[in-house]
């Protein structure tokens, strides 16, 4: 299963395309087995080392393990949901931890994020679940939009609309607020837990926020949840 890399492929939006020499991906169910053959998606593990991979945590070796190569037998676990399609490309979907259980159905919050930021008028979104009645979870998207003077209620429709075209009404969003920005760290990552917290409803222990680039958005969030 080599795939040596081409440069005249046809690239495809959001897809890591094909493992570059050296590097064999290979997609696992929950209990581990492969998943073989295309238009499949599973848990994104590692059959062999390559170079650079990691080999040990400073000082804590025991953590290494258990992170990385526990998960699965004989296996490096990357912690990431992916899809391989049809062509045999790779698409990764995001972190198997950041995954919604909506009415049974298991949606990664990148893959929904991906879809809201299809909508022109997108420039960035964050996807978390909330606790619902009747589906076990659902969907609260924080969105951030390049024309703010649009009418909110036809921007919330029409990402709805995007949503089920791209991945289907099961992936609609609950709530969706509009927010001036995200409360990042002073590297760029959202912070998710502080998202989550919100759409919980829970805002009186948000933990740690030192790291935040602008705590004033978080406050805005706050102010402008929907609950």
């Amino acid at each position: 299963n080599w795939h040596f890399f081409n440069f005249k492929a046809k690239l495809k939006p959001s897809y890591a395309t094909y493992p570059l020499p050296g590097v064999q991906p290979i997609l696992v169910d929950n209990e581990g087995n492969e998943i073989k053959g295309n238009g499949v998606e599973g848990n994104l593990c590692m059959k062999f080392p390559w170079p650079s991979i990691i080999r040990t945590t400073y000082g804590d070796h025991e953590r290494c393990k258990q992170t990385y190569f526990s998960t699965y037998k004989n296996l490096y676990f990357t912690g990431d949901g992916c899809k391989r399609d049809e062509d045999g490309m790779y698409r990764i979907t995001g972190r198997v931890d950041d995954v919604i259980n909506v009415s049974g159905h298991r949606l990664g919050t990148a893959e929904i994020e991906d879809a809201i930021d299809e909508h022109n008028n997108v420039v960035e979104t964050a996807v978390v679940g909330y606790p619902h009645d009747i589906k076990g979870q659902g969907i609260y998207a924080y969105v951030i939009c390049h024309n703010t003077d649009n009418d909110p209620e036809l921007m919330k429709s029409e990402i709805i609309k995007t949503v089920t075209k791209v991945i289907g009404p099961i992936a609609k969003p609950d709530r969706i607020q509009f927010v001036d920005g995200l409360p990042k760290t002073r590297s760029g990552k959202i912070m998710r837990r502080i998202l989550r917290k919100v759409a919980e409803g829970d805002t009186s222990n948000l933990g740690d926020t030192s790291t935040l680039l602008d705590p004033s958005v978080v406050d805005a969030i706050k102010e402008g949840a929907i609950n």
